[in-house]
């Protein structure tokens, strides 16, 4: 119903893009230089239990280039529900609730609360995860797993936890919701330490004033999983969709 309700304010205005939704998969124009992504429904088991961490997410590129892109994160829990909306346009910033946001400035991992996620597949990328969960929780103020990986980017645009990274992500999952982390001043790169796109399969976001010191603990293990052939190579990309990768 959520992922319904966007397709019908999406093909009202834009009846020729190009569209990537969870649900409904690709529609449209694959010739389209305009590509929405949309998750109606990010953290669905946070969701089904009232657990208050799970988001809607709306995405749209411009020939691979992000354009716009909004998550309405539904906050608070039962008896106490609210909403805050992060919305951030090309050359426009990142806001929540129309106020302008930024990563924090926090320069040590001992003094940083970071975040990452682990999917459903419990494969040697799932393991070598865990791995990395139990380092840096001995090493930082904390490790969180909050399990909606648009509301963990976008608090790391907000400035309250410093990273997040995670293997097995979709398109759809991300929702340019990373170049909303760089826009609010942060950096996104793959966990091995490649440039990253929205079809890549990791990745790690962070303020950027940390990001070559968790990579110095991520992308050793994750060359290693590459190493032993998992694929990190792009996950999706709509057939004839026009991008600059």
């Amino acid at each position: 119903m959520s992922e319904a309700a966007i397709l019908e304010v999406v093909n009202k205005n834009f009846g020729d893009h190009l569209i990537l939704g969870e649900e409904g998969g690709v529609i449209g124009d694959s010739h389209s230089d305009y590509l929405w992504c949309i998750d109606p429904l990010d953290g669905t088991t946070n969701f089904a239990h009232g657990y208050p961490s799970f988001a809607v997410s709306v995405g749209v590129l411009f020939r691979g280039r992000p354009a716009a892109a909004a998550v309405v994160e539904f906050v608070g829990g039962p008896m106490a529900w609210n909403t805050r909306t992060f919305s951030a346009t090309a050359g426009g910033g990142a806001f929540c609730n129309g106020q302008r946001i930024h990563a924090s400035q926090t320069d040590t991992v001992e003094r940083s609360l970071l975040v990452t996620g682990f999917g459903y597949e419990h494969d040697d990328a799932w393991s070598t995860n865990i791995e990395l969960f139990k380092e840096f929780t001995d090493v930082s103020r904390g490790v969180r797993r909050l399990g909606a990986a648009a509301v963990d980017m976008c608090h790391v645009a907000l400035g309250i936890v410093e990273a997040y990274w995670e293997y097995r992500l979709k398109p759809w999952d991300m929702v340019l919701v990373f170049w909303m982390v760089e826009v609010a001043g942060g950096t996104v790169t793959c966990m091995d330490g490649n440039k990253f796109c929205v079809f890549d399969r990791s990745v790690l976001v962070s303020n950027g004033v940390l990001h070559s010191k968790l990579l110095e603990r991520i992308a050793p293990p994750t060359e290693k999983l590459i190493s032993k052939g998992f694929d990190f190579s792009p996950w999706f990309k709509p057939e004839n969709y026009h991008t600059y990768f």
